[in-house]
């Protein structure tokens, strides 16, 4: 059974397109054990609760340094024997030694097809408003192993996403969420695997 922890900072959608996948077969043997938010009221906690899966909340504003709230994560993350963890739009830069302590065991999903878009400040909407603002004709998502670096480990997995010349910013998030992020995901986890071996 491969167990993830999930960590995510808003409404979750990304998290629903992991527990529909596990749901309707597509994702076998694995279990969504806990999720993680920097924020306590989000809507992926509630998602996560009807799903009877361990909803924590874990904020760095309430620990004295990056250091002090990645060794809770890490202590929380490892009381569930986790094989993977999942950023899903989780908006805090993780401590280095956060990322050490799992190497090539956390992945990201991003908005974008890096190395595009992408890096620090590029998260949300502003990473679509940008892509529109620069008039580029395909966009996308990508799926890639976390390093030190924001948005700049391995890339695993892309899909591009058209842009249309009438699209807002909130249209096209919603379109690359859709045909992109929300299949990419449970692809990366369910050939876990695979790329795992690659990234020892």
């Amino acid at each position: 059974m491969l167990k993830i922890a999930v960590l995510v900072s808003g409404g979750g959608t990304n998290l629903q397109a992991i527990l529909d996948a596990i749901d309707c077969g597509q994702l076998k043997n694995t279990e969504v054990t806990t999720v993680i938010s920097n924020r306590k009221i989000a809507y992926a906690l509630e998602r996560a609760e009807k799903y009877q899966i361990d909803a924590t909340y874990l904020s760095p504003r309430e620990f004295e340094s990056k250091e002090s709230y990645a060794q809770e994560l890490i202590r929380h993350i490892d009381s569930f024997q986790v094989d993977l963890i999942v950023l899903a739009g989780f908006l805090v830069i993780l401590d280095k030694s956060f990322i050490r302590h799992f190497r090539n065991r956390i992945i990201n999903i991003h908005p974008s097809l890096i190395p595009s878009f992408a890096g620090e400040g590029y998260y949300g909407l502003k990473v679509h408003e940008e892509a529109l603002k620069r008039g580029v004709k395909l966009t996308g998502a990508t799926v890639h192993i976390v390093d030190e670096i924001t948005d700049h480990g391995p890339i695993l997995y892309q899909k591009a996403v058209e842009v249309y010349p009438d699209d807002t910013a909130e249209v096209l998030q919603k379109r690359v969420m859709e045909q992109a992020e929300w299949t990419l995901l449970p692809q990366a986890i369910n050939e876990f695997d695979i790329w795992s071996k690659l990234y020892k």
